[in-house]
C-alpha cells in the first residue's frame, strides 16, 4: 500500500501538468484568434453591434445578388442592352450600380425611385432599358426600406416592418417578372425558363436568397427591440434604477 500511494500521486501530478499545458495552449490559441480578428476588422466595426454588422453584410449580399441578376437578365434580353445606349453590358451595369449605391435617379425613369420606379419599369408604357430600370427599382427600394443607408451603426435604427415589406415586394416583383407580358403575348423580360430542352430557375433562386436574408434580418431586429422592451420592463419590475452614464 505504501508503494502504491507514491505512484498514484505521481500520476495525478502528471495529469495536472498535462491539463495545465493543454489549458495554456488553448488560452494562447484563443488569444491569437482574438488578436487576428482585431487586425482583420475595420475600425468602423467597433461602432457596430452584431445586428448592425449583419444588416450591413445583408445589404451588401443583397445588392450583389441584384447585380448578378442584372447580368443574367442582360444575357437573356440583349434587346434591352441596345436600349440602354451602351455598347457593352458592363458599362450599363456600372451606371445602374452607381445610381443605386449613390442614391441618384436613373435618367430613363424620369426621377422615379423604389416602388414608383418598379411599377413604371414593368409597365407596357415603359420603352427604355427595362433590365436596368427593373434592377434599379428593386435596389433603390431596398435602400429606402433600410432608412436610406447601406452601412449601419449603433446610432442607426432600422424599422423591421419596412424590411419585411421589402421582402414581400420582392416576392411580388418576382411574380410580375415571370407573368407580365407585352401586347404580343411575350414576357416583358425573359428570366426563368422551363421547356423540353431543360429548365433554368436560377432567377427565382437568387430572388429567394434576397427574400430569405431580409426575413432573417427582420426576425433579428424584432428580437433586438423586444429585448430592449423586456429589459426596461424588468427594471421596473425589480425597481432597478436605469444607468445614466
Amino acid at each position: 500500500m505504501a508503494r502504491v500511494l507514491p505512484r498514484l500521486q505521481t500520476r495525478i501530478r502528471l495529469l495536472l501538468c498535462l491539463s495545465l499545458l493543454f489549458a495554456s495552449g488553448c488560452s494562447q490559441q484563443q488569444g491569437s484568434d482574438v488578436i487576428s480578428q482585431f487586425r482583420e476588422g475595420k475600425p468602423q466595426e467597433f461602432l457596430q453591434t452584431s445586428v448592425d454588422r449583419m444588416a450591413t453584410l445583408s445589404m451588401h449580399d443583397n445588392l450583389e445578388s441584384l447585380y448578378l441578376l442584372m447580368s443574367k437578365l442582360y444575357l437573356r434580353n440583349p434587346q434591352e442592352l441596345k436600349k440602354s445606349g451602351f455598347l457593352d453590358a458592363r458599362t450599363a451595369e456600372k451606371q445602374v450600380r452607381e445610381a443605386i449605391e449613390m442614391q441618384q435617379p436613373l435618367p430613363t425613369l424620369g426621377g422615379k425611385k423604389d416602388l414608383a420606379a418598379l411599377s413604371y419599369a414593368m409597365s407596357p408604357e415603359f420603352l427604355g432599358d427595362r433590365v436596368g430600370a427593373f434592377i434599379y427599382a428593386i435596389g433603390s427600394m431596398l435602400v429606402t426600406a433600410h432608412g436610406n443607408r447601406l452601412e449601419f451603426y449603433m446610432t442607426d435604427a432600422i424599422n423591421p416592418v419596412f424590411v419585411s415589406n421589402a421582402a414581400r415586394n420582392i416576392e411580388k416583383a418576382t411574380w410580375i417578372l415571370s407573368q407580365r407580358q407585352n401586347k404580343n403575348g411575350e414576357p416583358l423580360l425573359f428570366s426563368n425558363e422551363i421547356s423540353e430542352e431543360g429548365s433554368n430557375l436560377s432567377f427565382a433562386v437568387e430572388f429567394g436568397k434576397i427574400v430569405a436574408r431580409l426575413d432573417l434580418l427582420t426576425q433579428m431586429l424584432d428580437e433586438r427591440y423586444r429585448r430592449i422592451g423586456l429589459n426596461y420592463a424588468q427594471s421596473l419590475l425589480f425597481l432597478n434604477f436605469l444607468p445614466v452614464q
